[in-house]
């Protein structure tokens, strides 16, 4: 069985700086890490390794230095890793990030099961990955926490639909978005980490893909625009309330009273 795993490298930290012209994220200077559902869903896919024959592909968009994400997935278990990366894919959209997703796959052959992150934490659209589905014309579940079984034609998972829990058996190929439930990540071997620390791993630009056309990527290839974006104000000013339970209640209804929050 063929599995694509979907990563993503985000800001670790949540006081990150936005160009307020473009409303792009500026990660010069930024510490990055993996996304953490992209994480759980890395799991999902180690663990269909364990029980059964699975080749697992990481891949993923972004400025060179996304490489580490690579680099971290073939450390946790993956046998293989793409770089999708050219400054013509910046400030691309849900579409156009999904449309050059989709190009990607296309370029490095028919998988069996795709697995993504329910969604990213710079982001937080959580539209990438069933869009991905619909630009491979794939069937898709979305919030997925279990999968139960796995057969050589279908798939049965279980999803959180909030109120409920639902299970559904989709046909292979598919995609799957992951919630946090399949499994807590594991954390790399050190001696796996050291020996992967230099591992090759395949790159392609826009002029690698089917379709390099640049009008269908990047901003230009995106049909949404950021009229404006910033980052919420710091709050500041703390306020510590002491006394027994009547004054603290009275003391919090004169503060919110006084801040027109009541």
């Amino acid at each position: 069985m063929r599995v694509l795993v979907c990563i993503k490298q985000v800001p670790d930290t949540t006081r990150v700086k936005i160009d307020e012209k473009t409303g792009s994220l500026l990660r010069g200077g930024v510490d990055s890490k993996t996304n953490v559902y992209d994480l759980h869903a890395l799991e999902a896919a180690l663990t269909l390794k364990a029980a059964r024959d699975c080749h697992i592909t990481a891949l993923t968009m972004g400025p060179p230095q996304a490489e580490a994400a690579i680099h971290e997935a073939l450390a946790l278990g993956a046998d293989h890793g793409c770089l999708l990366s050219d400054s013509a894919f910046a400030g691309a959209d849900v579409l156009a990030t999904s449309y050059a997703l989709a190009q990607a796959v296309r370029k490095l052959g028919d998988f069996d099961l795709i697995l993504c992150g329910k969604q990213t934490t710079d982001g937080d659209t959580a539209q990438v990955g069933p869009a991905l589905a619909e630009q491979l014309g794939l069937p898709h579940a979305a919030w997925v926490t279990e999968i139960s079984d796995i057969a050589a034609d279908a798939v049965t998972v279980a999803q959180d639909m909030g109120a409920c829990t639902q299970r559904v058996r989709l046909p292979l190929p598919c995609l799957l978005t992951v919630e946090k439930g399949p499994g807590t990540p594991r954390l790399p071997s050190l001696r796996r980490k050291r020996a992967l620390a230099d591992a090759a791993m395949a790159r392609l630009t826009l002029a690698d893909l089917p379709d390099s056309r640049p009008d269908r990527y990047g901003a230009d290839g995106s049909p949404t625009r950021v009229e404006r974006i910033f980052p919420p104000p710091a709050s500041e000013g703390n306020i510590l309330l002491e006394g027994d339970a009547d004054t603290l209640t009275n003391a919090l209804l004169d503060t919110l009273t006084a801040r027109k929050l009541i």
